[in-house]
């Protein structure tokens, strides 16, 4: 379960991609990927369909499930305080317990990231 913040960003778009190249291979060892941001389930069919993405994104609109697993969180930038979306990863097993957490993404390359 990965948490970005917003669609059709350079890095959120860097990191759906990623994981839509190494899907095959996060299949391969067991992961399903979900994806979950803000935005709404016509902006996540828009983003689905420009990228190719063969895995499912959540439209958590009103930040409930953001919340529940801590990521809707106070953000700053430029000195500007705001709410916002913590780009993180949760790797639940076939239980749902976590049993990882990826606190820094690294948009380019989380399949392997994921797998390593």
């Amino acid at each position: 379960l990965y948490f970005y913040p917003k669609d059709n960003t350079s890095g959120c778009t860097a990191e759906a991609c990623s994981l839509r190249d190494g899907y095959a291979d996060l299949q391969a060892a067991g992961y399903d990927v979900i994806g979950v941001s803000k935005d709404s389930a016509r902006s996540h069919r828009g983003f689905i369909e420009k990228q190719s993405l063969p895995f499912r994104l959540i439209a958590d609109t009103d930040t409930t499930l953001q919340q529940q697993f801590g990521v809707w969180a106070e953000k700053k930038l430029y000195g500007r305080t705001y709410m916002g979306t913590l780009r993180q990863t949760f790797l639940i097993n076939g239980e749902g317990v976590v049993e990882r957490v990826i606190e820094r993404v690294n948009t380019k390359d989380h399949a392997r990231q994921i797998l390593s």
